[in-house]
């Protein structure tokens, strides 16, 4: 045997750390990864101790607006988040409806639940008025941007 064939190859440190700091980022940027495609439902949450989440209504409008629930759908006092239209739907009193981005103005976050009156970003813990959507509790302060709605019947469709 020569010398070369018994000479046995081991990795540098530096190669060894390069490779535990690839994988380590790619377990946080798929743990990180967007919620939008990890196949969950339409509606997040709706509110006011309901668990059940609602199924957005199917079909359009005359005016080329999506169908995303019904009237009954959306709790006086709180709302739905619609995670796939980047959309939450609230009620601040009967028969009022709004609905704004579910998107944290802080750093994009989506906003997870509507609860006392807010619309509560799970993130850093802003919260948003329902009625306004303006800052609540920071660290956002920008308020959600409102979303525009049209309610004919008992459905709800959000306008494109």
């Amino acid at each position: 045997m020569s010398a070369s064939q018994d000479h046995e190859v081991r990795p540098g440190r530096r190669a060894v750390v390069a490779a535990v700091g690839a994988v380590s980022v790619g377990v946080v940027l798929t743990a990180c990864g967007n919620q939008k495609d990890s196949g969950g439902s339409d509606a997040v949450e709706p509110t006011r101790g309901g668990s059940d989440a609602v199924e957005p209504a199917r079909g359009g409008s005359d005016d080329g607006g999506a169908a995303l629930a019904k009237t009954a759908d959306i709790p006086e006092g709180g709302g739905v988040i619609f995670a796939d239209q980047d959309v939450v739907v609230t009620q601040p009193k009967a028969g009022e409806f709004k609905a704004f981005s579910s998107k944290c103005t802080h750093q994009g976050c989506a906003v997870s639940s509507v609860s006392d009156g807010t619309i509560n970003c799970p993130c850093h813990g802003s919260k948003f008025d329902v009625a306004t959507g303006s800052v609540e509790a920071g660290p956002a302060t920008r308020p959600l941007p409102a979303r525009p709605i049209t309610v004919k019947g008992d459905s709800i469709m959000l306008v494109p």
